[in-house]
């Protein structure tokens, strides 16, 4: 058996071994011992002086052994250091050979070598052990002090387990102190388990309960023992990967009523059991393997259970095969001490991971879990918060898919860091959502977002700032309005590019002003890019020359670029500023949907309109393959075509468009908004929007600025 040197030396060795240091000669001769030496070797005070390295393997005259010898010059060629080919190295291991090894090692010692060696050593008691040698030079005034020789060698199994205080050390004493900081609770089970094994038992696992595995709360009641198991951890200390094949870590566990994991479960005492070569094979018949019958033949196994705030949380098996100390009352008492603070320490661990899991669950609700746009319109995203404690902070963007080939793109950002400012910013992120289906223009979206930012700051001042843009991917049009937050980015095909000029408006929750918009045309591929003011500000860099390096970063050849290399090339160098703001990104490639996906036609204002315009929508549905929807797209029509001829004077338009879905839209120069009504008995009118909201998937109305569009939507066949 080998035991490398702890980096730790407060931390138990993963092997329980004893240590013997020597000093020895040029000839490798004993002329120091530790106070250890005879006690451990086979040899008395009087002997050990004068003996060489290589003859540790012998009994001292005078005492019992089956290789013992009366002649001190004598040897086994078996037991001397294993010849290594030339001079031992720091961290060779020397196998079987002659005597010329240990004077190699001397050798290696006399030009400032480290050495190292596997050595058999005779023990007090006739027992022998394998022993690993490591040989260290060192300069004292004692001329013949030429190396200290350590070795270091495994505690006889008779001896295991036998020693209280050595237990208890291992267990209890500085344990808790290394696996504190820890807190998942997976490689705490872990840690747990490599401390019992190998210094309380041979072989152990801890279970815990799966409902508390999966973040649960505690159960109301203390568990039967009857509830399912998890086992998360197994540590074995022979090698054996017959423990592993038997006890799988992770494994679903459910015991029978009588069985002493069930009876220590319900009681929450521990439970001492010793298990016999019929019960063993038993359990392996019941359990359907094998391997149980030759692993816990004849072993003593102690059931330890975790017990925090009044709950048994699972249970500490440990098992001391056939051959060691059966496990005793006294081992019974040191055994729940170190589970009764390993319990506390779970506890921990798991409300800290349930508590995490749910603020985490929180956050990312918060954020867009998906974008939605037209299919001519491309958008990705980046967003980085800026403290590491919290996934979400105060920025936030929006990717809304409106009807008739529309996209509302929006970013904004809370002033402020930390959870207060993402519950505003949630907030924030509902509202949009709500304006966005109510189809209101950008200005009097944010309009309605500075009144509750108003609202919200009379119980704790807030303020934000937004930038809301609505694309129309069938005319190519861009309405954009900004308050307090920085211009979006206009990227051309051929690589110029300017910051729109929107009126500014205050921040939301400050001003009470008016928020005007600015519509834009766009041409097609041209990229549009909405951002915080992290991106191009922070404690070293002034806004001025941020701006003009995102200004650098979308120069010629920007707009073929894919959307993705945009992105990480924007946050290139912001991710060691750990002193950074929250950054927020939406870029956007915008393309109008193809001239065969949408038709708009002028309508007269004459009575046969109507039936004209029945007429006019059969050519592009046959050409669209939509001809089952013929006769309901017919009545739609009609229905809303009738309400415009009837209540508004001007000109009307009716437009068809095919993105998704089939949107039918009439245009009038009518402010005034239809409303769904519920028609008497004896009414003649009032029942259009009835039939139109009974046909459609959905309808509904936007004002323009020359006055309203009424639409509705027809799901495609097949989706």
């Amino acid at each position: 058996m080998t035991a490398g040197m702890a980096a730790d030396s407060n931390a138990p060795p993963r092997i329980s071994v004893r240590t013997v240091i020597l000093g020895v000669d040029r000839s490798a001769r004993i002329v120091q011992y530790d106070r250890n030496a005879p006690k451990i070797l086979a040899r008395s005070p009087e002997t050990l002086l004068g003996t060489p390295l290589s003859e540790l393997n012998h009994l001292a005259p005078g005492q019992n052994g089956a290789s013992g010898t009366d002649d001190p010059d004598a040897h086994d060629d078996s037991g001397d250091f294993g010849a290594s080919g030339g001079p031992a190295r720091p961290g060779d291991s020397a196998g079987p050979g002659g005597q010329d090894t240990a004077g190699a090692l001397i050798e290696a010692v006399r030009s400032d070598r480290e050495g190292t060696g596997m050595l058999a050593v005779s023990l007090a008691g006739g027992q022998k052990a394998d022993a690993v040698v490591t040989v260290h030079p060192m300069r004292a005034a004692d001329t013949n002090l030429v190396a200290l020789a350590v070795l270091r060698i495994p505690v006889p199994v008779a001896e295991r387990f036998v020693d209280p205080a050595l237990v208890r050390h291992s267990l209890l004493d500085g344990t808790f102190t290394r696996i504190g900081g820890t807190l998942d609770i997976d490689q705490m089970a872990r840690e747990l388990v490599d401390i019992l094994v190998p210094h309380f038992c041979n072989a152990g696992g801890l279970a815990m309960l799966e409902s508390l595995v999966g973040d649960d709360e505690l159960p109301a009641q203390d568990p039967d023992g009857s509830q399912p198991l998890r086992r998360l951890a197994v540590a074995y200390d022979d090698d054996d990967p017959s423990w592993e094949a038997a006890f799988p870590p992770g494994e679903l566990l459910s015991y029978p009523a009588g069985s002493p994991y069930e009876r220590c479960m319900t009681q929450g005492e521990p439970v001492l059991e010793t298990i016999s070569k019929e019960d063993a094979a038993e359990l392996a018949r019941s359990w359907q393997r094998p391997p149980v019958a030759q692993l816990l033949a004849g072993a003593s196994m102690l059931l330890l259970p975790l017990i925090a705030r009044g709950v048994t949380l699972g249970v500490i098996i440990c098992t001391r095969t056939h051959g060691y100390r059966r496990f005793d009352a006294y081992d019974l008492q040191i055994g729940m001490e170190f589970a009764a603070r390993a319990a506390i320490f779970i506890d921990h661990a798991r409300r800290y991971n349930r508590e995490h899991a749910t603020a985490l669950a929180l956050q990312r609700s918060m954020l867009p879990t998906e974008l939605s746009a037209p299919s001519s319109v491309e958008v990705r995203h980046r967003y980085l918060p800026g403290s590491k404690l919290i996934e979400v902070g105060g920025d936030w963007y929006e990717s809304i898919a409106l009807p008739g080939a529309r996209v509302a793109l929006v970013v904004g950002d809370v002033a402020g860091h930390g959870v207060r400012a993402a519950v505003t910013m949630g907030r924030l992120r509902t509202a949009i959502h709500t304006l966005a289906m109510l189809e209101l223009p950008p200005a009097e979206s944010l309009q309605q977002l500075n009144e509750l930012m108003h609202s919200l700051g009379v119980r704790e001042p807030h303020f934000a700032t937004c930038a809301y843009a609505v694309f129309d991917a069938v005319s190519g049009t861009c309405e954009v309005a900004v308050a307090g937050h920085l211009p979006p980015l206009l990227v051309r095909p051929d690589g110029s590019n300017e910051f729109l000029g929107v009126t500014p408006a205050p921040p939301l929750g400050i001003g009470d002003g008016p928020i005007e918009s600015r519509e834009f045309t766009v041409e097609d591929g041209s990229l549009f890019v909405l951002y915080t003011d992290g991106l191009v500000e922070n404690r070293t860099r002034d806004i001025d020359d941020g701006l003009l390096r995102l200004r650098g970063i979308f120069g010629p050849g920007s707009p073929s670029r894919p959307l993705e290399d945009l992105c990480t090339a924007m946050l290139d160098g912001v991710y060691g500023d750990f002193q950074r703001d929250d950054i927020a990104v939406l870029i956007a490639r915008l393309r109008r949907i193809p001239r065969d996906r949408h038709v708009t036609w002028a309508l007269g204002r004459d009575l046969t309109s109507v039936r004209h315009a029945r007429s006019l929508i059969r050519e592009p549905m046959e050409h669209w393959g939509l001809s089952d929807l013929l006769p309901v797209t017919e009545l739609l029509v009609s229905e809303l075509v009738t309400n415009a001829l009837r209540y508004s004077p001007g000109e009307v338009t009716l437009r068809m468009v095919l993105e998704g879905a089939l949107v039918c839209e009439v245009r009038d120069n009518s402010a005034a908004l239809p409303r769904l009504r519920h028609a008497g008995a004896g009414d003649e009118n009032g029942r259009g929007l009835q039939v139109v909201s009974q046909l459609a998937h959905r309808w509904g109305t936007r004002r323009t600025r020359s006055g309203k569009v009424v639409w509705c939507e027809q799901a495609l066949p097949g989706t």
